[in-house]
């Protein structure tokens, strides 16, 4: 594998900028000139549109811009690389965050493309989801799983991330983000994924077209692509440099943040209904990367929602403190709107509407 002293970044097909490796392994960026003249921020906290040279810090991506880091895949995404790679004889650790970008290539989530483009192309035959699945159960379940398996999956799991297997597929010409069981989930996970999906939709939440396909498999049209070109996407935690696998943000800061990027006090109120949806469920799988900001022509929005299930979360609380408690009450997501400035009468009122549809049910 070729080494690579730069990287260039592009989306829809302007150039952005450039990335280089200083001695010491982190990420330089700087914009393209033209990009700078027209174009908006790619990460408005850590790489403000200016004409200078801009270094990485090394945590909590080391080394790499968070960003940048969004684009590559982690969890299921890196376990299927890595595999990958050493079946053709590379040494993953050996990898540097330049050569990493360049196998994401144009496939990346998001809209960001690097160049050198090593992606590999997915012919998209008839796909066979019980066959992925069957696959990556076998990848999951022994450590030395290769052959044309594997092959498939790196193909279609493109910069996956997450913990479940999941892979792009484009169906009917629309794109896909389609989820498999992990080991450790039960039979029924991707029939509960859909179903708290269309209850996420008729409590007023913001959710991208859903469908179970083979009547057991989650899937979720992506909302980085259109019709008109891909959309830029940044999670919380590439914005704000945040750890997501460990405890890192408050929900509080969160809806600052959202407030801050957006200048929208409708995106505020959609982040804190949000909020009170994932703590009526249960799900306290609410880290920093399952919240993303996308760049719509020139305003940043929140982005629709995604991975909303009851789930556990760092120690079996909330990932995602309100209020500084991992186990939170209604006075503390009432005392969270407060403090950023909601209407104590919209939080309550979409308090008791969200509880009372859950309670009901889909």
């Amino acid at each position: 594998m070729d080494n690579i002293n730069v990287v260039e970044v592009f989306m829809n097909g302007s150039k952005v900028g450039r990335i280089a490796l200083t001695p010491d392994s982190l990420c330089a960026f700087e914009y393209d000139a033209q990009y700078l003249a027209f174009g908006k921020s790619i990460s408005p906290y850590f790489l403000p549109l200016k004409g200078e040279l801009m270094i990485a810090k090394r945590e909590p991506f080391k080394g790499n811009f968070g960003v940048f880091d969004d684009s590559l895949p982690d969890g299921w995404g890196n376990l299927i690389l890595d595999r990958y790679l050493k079946e053709k004889g590379y040494n993953p650790d050996k990898l540097t965050i330049l050569q990493r970008l360049a196998l994401v290539g144009s496939t990346g989530r998001g809209a960001l493309e690097y160049k050198p483009d090593w992606s590999v192309e997915n012919e998209q035959e008839r796909i066979d989801f019980n066959q992925l699945a069957s696959d990556a159960e076998k990848i999951l379940s022994n450590d030395d799983y290769t052959g044309e398996g594997l092959d498939t999956l790196y193909k279609y799991a493109g910069s996956s991330g997450g913990a479940r297997p999941k892979v792009f597929v484009k169906i009917d010409g629309v794109e896909w983000l389609v989820k498999f069981r992990a080991s450790v989930d039960r039979q029924d996970v991707g029939e509960t994924e859909y179903k708290y999906s269309l209850l996420a939709k008729k409590c007023g939440i913001n959710m991208p077209k859903t469908q179970l396909f083979e009547g057991k498999y989650f899937g979720v049209k992506r909302f980085d692509r259109t019709p008109n070109g891909k959309i830029h996407t940044i999670s919380a935690a590439g914005l704000i440099n945040a750890d997501y696998r460990i405890p890192s943000l408050d929900y509080q800061a969160l809806l600052r943040i959202c407030q801050d990027i957006t200048r929208n006090m409708e995106e505020v109120y959609s982040l804190f209904r949000l909020m009170v949806f994932n703590v009526a469920i249960k799900n306290r799988d609410d880290h920093a990367k399952n919240f993303s900001f996308q760049l719509v022509g020139d305003e940043w929005k929140l982005s629709p929602a995604y991975d909303i299930l009851p789930s556990s979360g760092f120690g079996g609380y909330h990932t995602t403190t309100i209020n500084n408690t991992g186990e939170p009450k209604i006075s503390d997501m009432l005392a969270v709107g407060n403090d950023v400035g909601l209407s104590k009468q919209k939080t309550k009122d979409i308090l008791e509407e969200v509880y009372e549809l859950v309670k009901i049910g889909v």
